[in-house]
């Protein structure tokens, strides 16, 4: 919540990600008509402007002319026209024996592939052990891999299997240590998710389940991970259908619909379960999202090293008309707009001296408030915040968090504390899918009147909990990447400003020393 540009050790995983650009032109309409026919039609077609397929008959001009509704009914027909037109048996067999060769000698080395490859085990009970190893570190990786790049991914999987190599250690795991271990892989959901999954397998008792049907029981587990465990681990012949294999298949058929349209998003795994290899479905679905991850990118393809070139529909189409691009297919869906939110968050330091620049500090601690176990981040680690619902000038935000910390806390500077230094050290954007989220940030440094205890026994009614960690701890906590980001803002101002006013702090008293003698 990194980027890398090497198409090689990057792309993008995850139903729900298209990065797609426009539907072809309508001057390429005629040449479109003579690739793209559909044999199972009585007439020609071509398309407008939108991409609207209809028959080539009408007029273009009365075309254009419709109201928007009727266009908009005439693109959900073409839909279903456009991709009902599946693969040939001879098509089949080609793009299955070119992309399993290309995978054999082109796939990635990647961790969670060292341990799915096939071991000969004389003894059943031995196979079916691996068989789970396999299914587990497929769907770790699968999990982690929606939304996040593989460059980025390596690192915390190989950290995850260290710590926890088998389901039954994940089941044994708590939230806490599995949000620590996902802290900077963002969508913590799908940590909560695994950890929930992996405690009901094994409650269960009857092992890791072997086909789609079973696993969509499990928590988290959704069409596209199911049919990735089970081809992959189990050799079940299903079909996988993430970002890359619609770009794949949407240029195979040169398809211009609208990836994100339910109907269209069906008839895309109604293509991949037809060409799914019935020997190696594992090796198959791979390779065809491996393809789309390093070849058949979103921006730049590389045609020229494509296994599949020979029936790449949309690569015909753009060498006939040079204003159709490869990347015209699938059309670019279009982004929801982000919604603007601003949060005010405070740096809590509770001092064990009275004295911030002369006193011992090694005993200060950071307050720490546990998230709610449902919505944003749920269940992490933060400082005190709270939502403004709008921009704010600082004196309406230090209102609303001293509101907050004595509601909460019983932290009044009037009566149960002393403000040692309270200062505003600046704000940052940090983005959500579809939440741009503008964070107001400010170091309160206080010593207690009371005793700890005394302070937070009486807490509000809102069953909130908290915890108070030292400097060493904060560090090696798994903080989320925004927490972490105030972390560092908070650890520069004191570098720079504390250690000013230090030696502020003893210039005056030299200067006294020097004037008494």
């Amino acid at each position: 919540m990194s980027a890398n540009t090497n198409p090689k050790v990057s792309g993008w995983r995850g139903v729900g990600r298209f990065e797609f650009s426009k539907a072809p032109s309508s001057r390429s309409s005629r040449l479109i008509q003579k690739v793209n026919t559909k044999p199972h039609l009585t007439t020609a077609t071509t398309m407008d402007e939108e991409g609207i397929e209809k028959p080539s008959k009408r007029k273009r001009n009365a075309a254009i002319a419709k109201p928007k509704e009727q266009r908009q009914h005439s693109a959900k027909k073409q839909v279903v026209a456009d991709i009902e037109d599946l693969f040939s048996d001879k098509e089949t067999q080609k793009i299955r024996a070119s992309l399993l060769d290309w995978y054999d000698h082109n796939q990635r080395d990647l961790p969670w592939r060292r341990i799915t490859q096939t071991k000969e085990t004389p003894f059943k009970e031995e196979e079916e052990e691996e068989e789970e190893e396999r299914a587990y570190g497929v769907w770790v990786s699968e999990v982690m891999l929606q939304q996040t790049r593989v460059q980025t991914v390596i690192d915390y999987y190989n950290r995850w299997m260290l710590k926890w190599p088998t389901l039954h250690h994940l089941a044994q795991a708590s939230l806490e240590e599995v949000n620590e271990m996902w802290a900077g892989l963002g969508y913590y959901r799908r940590a909560r998710f695994l950890l929930e999954g992996a405690k009901m397998i094994v409650a269960g008792g009857d092992g890791f389940p072997k086909i789609v049907s079973s696993l969509r029981k499990v928590p988290g587990i959704g069409d596209y991970t199911a049919g990735a465990i089970a081809s992959i681990a189990f050799k079940e012949v299903v079909p996988v259908v993430d970002g890359n294999v619609i770009r794949v298949l949407a240029r195979l058929k040169a398809i211009s619909a609208n990836p994100k349209d339910k109907v269209t998003v069906k008839k895309f795994w109604k293509l991949a379960a037809q060409l799914v290899d019935p020997h190696r479905p594992g090796d198959f679905n791979q390779s065809l999202m491996e393809l789309g991850a390093t070849v058949c990118t979103p921006v730049n393809p590389s045609c020229s090293s494509c296994p599949v070139s020979g029936q790449c529909r949309a690569l015909t189409i753009s060498k006939l008309d040079k204003l159709v691009l490869i990347t015209d297919y699938p059309a670019k869906s279009i982004k929801l707009k982000q919604r603007h939110e601003f949060s005010a968050v405070c740096a809590v330091e509770i001092s064990g001296s009275r004295d911030l620049i002369e006193g011992d500090q090694s005993s200060s601690v950071f307050l720490l408030v546990k998230r709610p176990d449902e919505g944003l981040l749920a269940g992490l680690w933060e400082f005190p915040s709270v939502m403004l619902g709008k921009e704010a000038d600082l004196t309406r935000r230090r209102n609303e968090m001293n509101r907050f910390l004595k509601k909460s806390f019983r932290l009044d500077p009037q009566k149960t504390c002393s403000v040692l230094l309270r200062e505003d050290i600046g704000e940052f954007i940090h983005i959500f899918t579809h939440i741009r989220l503008k964070v107001y940030v400010e170091l309160l440094i206080v010593h207690l009147k009371g005793d700890m205890s005394d302070l937070f026994s009486k807490q509000s009614g809102e069953n909130m909990t908290w915890k108070c960690v030292d400097r060493k701890a904060l560090s090696s906590l798994g903080l989320t990447s925004g927490v972490r980001k105030v972390c560092t803002m908070v650890q520069k101002f004191k570098q720079k400003s504390l250690s000013t006013v230090s030696a502020a702090a003893r210039k005056r008293t030299n200067s006294k020393k020097t004037g008494s003698s």
